[in-house]
């Protein structure tokens, strides 16, 4: 399969260098590029791609509000959000307009592009140590912190109820079939009827999910 791209960013060195790095793998295709979000959402009209990789901090229209027009429109376009994560709140944000991934602009490119893989293919989690610490962080955080509540999870299994929450401790697929002992293709399957059955995007809402209704408490 291949993962048709559009680059988003304000810098044109980061948008060459990811450029330059994609032409040597053939499952990625650049499909456009822009400056700010505004050209972002009109190029995403244009040209549907799978995954957006997305900046936050642009002039004009930033990233957060490209993301939400983005990820709320009709197509099925993924957001992949580009952060300097020790430094940048406004990637909280970014979580509630819809991102499915988060990477940081200091990793090195093979990694980027092993990120835009994991969002291409429908996943929403670079790495589950990167969920925890930006799940945390996120719910940590008085001005973003959803509202918990202790009702139950309707309409899931008892089975689903603890897979939904190993997901939401950042439990990886593989992780979560060697907690319940079970394959990891069965794994997969109980994460993909939870997302059907709690009209979720991506693996982040379920860990949103999970905390919401009191399922895990995630560390500060």
């Amino acid at each position: 399969m291949t993962a048709r791209v559009v680059l988003v960013d304000d810098q044109p060195l980061v948008r060459s260098g990811l450029r330059v790095l994609m032409a040597d793998h053939p499952d990625l295709e650049l499909v456009g590029e822009a400056s700010n979000g505004a050209e972002a959402v009109r190029l995403v009209g244009e040209v549907h791609p799978d995954v957006v990789v997305m900046d936050i901090r642009m002039p004009g229209m930033d990233g957060i509000e490209a993301t939400r027009l983005i990820t709320s429109g009709p197509g099925t376009t993924r957001v992949l959000v580009l952060t300097t994560f020790d430094e940048d709140d406004h990637v909280y944000g970014a979580l509630r307009a819809g991102a499915s991934g988060f990477v940081v602009k200091d990793m090195a490119l093979d990694d980027i592009l092993a990120a835009i893989r994991v969002v291409a293919a429908g996943d929403a989690l670079i790495a589950p140590g990167v969920t925890r610490r930006l799940i945390a962080d996120f719910v940590g955080r008085p001005e973003a912190a959803p509202e918990r509540s202790a009702r139950p999870v309707e309409g899931i299994t008892e089975r689903e109820r603890e897979v939904l929450t190993l997901v939401g401790r950042g439990r990886s697929n593989t992780e979560i079939a060697e907690d319940l002992f079970i394959t990891v293709a069965t794994a997969k399957s109980h994460v993909s009827r939870l997302l059907t059955k709690l009209g979720a995007r991506d693996r982040v809402q379920l860990v949103i999910t999970a905390y919401e209704r009191g399922l895990v408490t995630l560390p500060r």
